[in-house]
This record gives C-alpha cells, structure tokens and sequence, in this order.
C-alpha cells in the first residue's frame, strides 16, 4: 500500500510498469517477415478442411434431395440481387456437411441427460443432424402429401410458402420431430451454405460474397488499412482461389 507521503509504488503501480517494461522488451525483439511473390506454402496444409469431391449426393436420398433443393430455392428466393438457395448450391453445402462429422455431432457431447432446456442453454435436443433431416424430410413428406396430395417439391410456390411458414410458427405437426426445430436447423443450414467459402460446397461462383460486397479469403489486407472511405471492388478469393482458377486448375 502507498503510505501518506506518496513516496511508495503501490503494488498496482510496480505491476503495471513491470508489464509495460515486458512488452517493450517483446516488442522491440520480435521480427516479423513480409512474404513476397507466391507463398511457400499451400493453405491448410497441415489441417486441411474438410470437404468432399463435387458430383453426386453423398448424404441425401433422390427424393430427399428434390425436397432439398425445392425448401432452399423458398427459403433464399431468386431476385435481382441474386441467384436462388438451390442455384447456390445450399443444398450441396448441406449434404456434404451432414455426411461429415457435423452431421454425426462427433465433435460434441452426445450423452445426456436431454431435458427441454431454456432459450439461454439452447439445443438439448438427443437427435444429431443426419437424424433430424432423414426424419424431418420424411415427416414433411407424410404431411403435404396426407394434407396437400403432393410431396414438397411438386407444390406451387405459394403453398410451399404455406408449408414453410407452418413450420416456422409451429402449425403444422411433423411425426417424430418438432417442426420450429426441423425448420430452424434448415434456416441456420441455407443461410451457412449461401455465405459459406465455396470449397464446402454452397456460394457458388461466390454469388453471396459478390451479392453483399466482401473479398473472401485473402492472405491479408494491410495495403487496404490507411485507404478509408472508398470503395475497393476487391474481387473476392476463395480458400481455393477465384473461381476461374479453380476452373483452369
């Protein structure tokens, strides 16, 4: 403690400048190197991500997959400002997703106990992705073709709205998994395969990263920092490039 006088450092003080004196010291020993030219290493070489080749379904079924691509195409609209979820290929972003370790929750915890929990716990729910699609797909089937005679992808757009929308508020009852939650872990899925880097699979030819204006994946934007208040018009980069590299590669 200081004394009346003042002339003791408090402890605060000595640990303050003790600090200050480290980080000096760090500071002014430390280098950094600036790459030039191509860079002597390849993204993600040593934890690569995790992706799967283009062509085919890995996860969903023919029929889920029409059920699929008709939920995104409602789900993200085709408009001025972009190409539809399934012309982005949400879908795609999806099945690859749930035929990884995502789709099994391998990274969580998976024993229990599942109770209903409260909004600030969030999921509780036993089931892991994979399952929530293969039954939420089934039981959405059931229903519009028990309710409307046709499965999801023959509807018109506006009773898919309909349908989509029941989901939403909870309306409609799925067989073996609650509708808001089927739909909400659609919604969290299309919204991630539309702004997603494309190497998974969604945001083709980066539509949504040219939609809203971002530059990608790029090695660093220090010649960007001090130039405020302008527009850049970077074009965006890709984990695996620009798309007309790839298509070269």
């Amino acid at each position: 403690m200081t004394d009346k006088s003042g002339a003791d450092l408090s402890r605060r003080q000595v640990l303050l400048s003790s600090a200050a004196a480290f980080f000096v010291t760090v500071a002014g020993n430390a280098g950094a190197t600036i790459i030039r030219g191509v860079a002597p290493f390849k993204p993600f070489d040593y934890n690569p991500p995790e992706t799967l080749s283009p062509g085919g379904w890995y996860f969903f079924t023919s029929d889920e997959a029409r059920a699929m691509d008709a939920l995104v195409s409602r789900i993200i609209p085709a408009d001025d400002l972009s190409v539809s979820g399934k012309d982005a290929g949400c879908a795609i972003f999806i099945d690859r997703q749930l035929a990884g370790s995502y789709g099994s929750s391998e990274r969580l915890y998976m024993k229990g106990p599942f109770v209903p929990g409260t909004p600030e716990q969030g999921d509780q729910s036993a089931l892991v992705p994979r399952e929530r699609y293969r039954i939420g797909l089934a039981a959405l089937d059931k229903h519009c073709r028990s309710a409307l005679g046709k499965p999801f992808s023959e509807l018109s757009p506006a009773d898919q709205d309909k349908t989509i929308s029941g989901m939403e508020s909870g309306d409609i009852s799925l067989d073996g998994i609650d509708s808001k939650m089927f739909f909400g872990q659609l919604l969290a899925n299309t919204m991630e395969g539309f702004f997603a880097d494309p190497i998974y699979g969604g945001n083709r030819d980066m539509v949504s990263w040219k939609m809203i204006g971002f530059p990608g994946a790029r090695y660093d934007y220090r010649e960007y920092i001090e130039r405020h208040n302008e527009k850049l018009d970077l074009p965006p980069l890709s984990i695996a490039g620009r798309p007309e590299w790839t298509k070269k590669g």
